[in-house]
């Protein structure tokens, strides 16, 4: 089964601000998503990836429009909205520049990674424990090819799940927008492989 995890295009708020949860819109004009979708597309054709057989997308607007503009061009494929893949809940911090806020609570959260929530949303642990239901979730034995349109913390989530790696570590690698991930489970061994990251 190939998981192809698809990350949302560039949107329009300003660099620096934390946008977590909240609903934004694409940058650029009103056909931004199917832009978007075709480029996408596009690129994913020139990778050999296999045509989705399933798409799933974040409820929010930057993904879903995405996600639906993709399955338009793969045979009408309705995408399933679930809010699992939804950006993880930044509370009192949603839409606030990250340098605006309190210097301690950040420092708080850097030394508990996993469980602080100064910001009253979720904590690293919950949000991941919500995607990672997401990926639990899974029937491998339904598609050979799943596509996801999320977010860089819940492409991050799944692939750290998938790879037994601690959520910390992949936390760090860097994501740009529109950015494709792919994750191979071998059919013999059931293990999760990463085949591509941040094309």
């Amino acid at each position: 089964m190939d998981l192809v995890l698809i990350r949302h295009p560039a949107v329009a708020v300003e660099a620096g601000v934390c946008y977590g949860k909240s609903d934004v819109a694409l940058a650029g004009a009103a056909d931004a998503a199917d832009a978007a979708a075709a480029s996408i597309a596009a690129r994913l054709a020139a990778l050999g990836a296999r045509a989705p057989q399933r798409i799933e997308t974040s409820p929010l607007a930057r993904c879903a429009s995405v996600a639906r503009a993709l399955g338009q061009m793969h045979g009408g494929i309705a995408p399933h909205d679930d809010a699992r893949l939804a950006e993880m809940d930044f509370g009192a911090w949603e839409m606030q520049r990250w340098d605006a806020i309190e210097r301690a609570q950040i420092d708080a959260w850097a030394v508990d990674f996993e469980h602080a929530r100064a910001h009253g949303g979720e904590s690293v642990a919950q949000f991941d424990a919500r995607v990672g239901a997401w990926f639990d979730a899974l029937d491998m034995r339904a598609h050979e090819s799943l596509w996801a349109v999320a977010h860089a913390g819940v492409i991050r989530a799944i692939t750290a799940r998938a790879l037994d790696l601690p959520l910390a570590r992949c936390a760090r690698w860097p994501l740009a927008m529109a950015a494709i991930v792919t994750l191979r489970r071998e059919a013999s061994s059931g293990e999760w492989l990463l085949a591509r990251w941040n094309v």
